[in-house]
């Protein structure tokens, strides 16, 4: 797992947020991981804990500004904004109604329930503020980079080994979906409600099953015959910059005007 320190112009491997360009071309790119790493860690914290509109408001400007600070492209964060917002929008047909059960009649009635509305309008605000702040922070680096600083930031090894292994495979798995896709396609296969549908995804399921498990059983028999051992050994490592000490200072001030938005203190 190499991790080269990137620079503007270096090129992009692959970044969280793939289809944006890579790392995106703003200030963000040139800051350490670790910094990022830390940073979203302690937002994502003080975010999902808040309970004041108005904290929650102020984090999501901070996670805007992010985003727009990572110069990310346009169209993957917008698609990726709609994705999230969908489970958003469930919360939204369900929270603001409560079921109201009158004691001596057996019905019930589903009437408005404001506290509901407020909630929901609460866990928009912050879902969204986490969304645009680990967008810009994470994805203006690239995978390795992340998990190079992971490692550093001494989380358990076997959690490291298992995001790479995940990342690096996870785009295997869905080809080969695209490939049994596609010969059902060529096979004339018209997906309907009825039986031959579901037991034709079913053997595309059970495919990728057995076929996700040999190409893992010959992975790591090649894993193990260039002598890995558990352990991605690193060529390069991170240098700590003033301007990383700066941003580090600058999310903390930021992250104790959330705490005093919310608690006062």
């Amino acid at each position: 797992m190499s991790a080269e320190r990137h620079s503007p112009r270096a090129k992009p491997e692959a970044s969280i947020l793939d289809g944006a360009n890579g790392q995106g071309r703003g200030p963000l790119t040139r800051l350490d991981p670790r910094a990022k790493l830390l940073a979203a860690l302690g937002f994502s914290l003080v975010t999902s804990l808040c309970a004041s509109p108005w904290a929650a408001t102020a984090a999501l400007s901070l996670g805007l500004g992010l985003t727009l600070a990572a110069r990310l492209g346009l169209g993957p964060v917008l698609r990726r904004t709609a994705t999230v917002n969908v489970f958003v929008l469930f919360l939204w047909a369900f929270l603001p109604w409560r079921l109201e059960i009158a004691p001596d009649v057996l019905e019930a009635s589903l009437v408005f329930n404001p506290p509901g509305l407020s909630l929901a309008w609460l866990i928009t605000l912050k879902v969204n503020a986490i969304f645009f702040a680990l967008t810009g922070l994470l994805a203006t680096s690239r995978v390795n980079d992340l998990l190079h600083a992971m490692a550093h930031l001494r989380l358990p090894g076997k959690l490291v080994t298992l995001f790479l292994l995940f990342f690096r495979y996870l785009f295997v798995l869905h080809r080969e979906y695209q490939r049994l896709t596609l010969a059902m396609r060529v096979r004339c296969f018209t997906p309907g409600n009825n039986l031959h549908t579901y037991r034709s995804y079913a053997n595309v399921v059970g495919m990728l099953l057995v076929r996700s498990f040999d190409r893992a059983e010959r992975v790591f028999q090649a894993m193990l015959c260039r002598g890995f051992n558990g352990t991605f050994w690193v060529l390069d490592h991170f240098a700590w910059r003033r301007q990383d000490t700066i941003f580090c200072a600058g999310a903390a001030m930021a992250l104790a005007g959330l705490i005093v938005l919310q608690w006062g203190i």
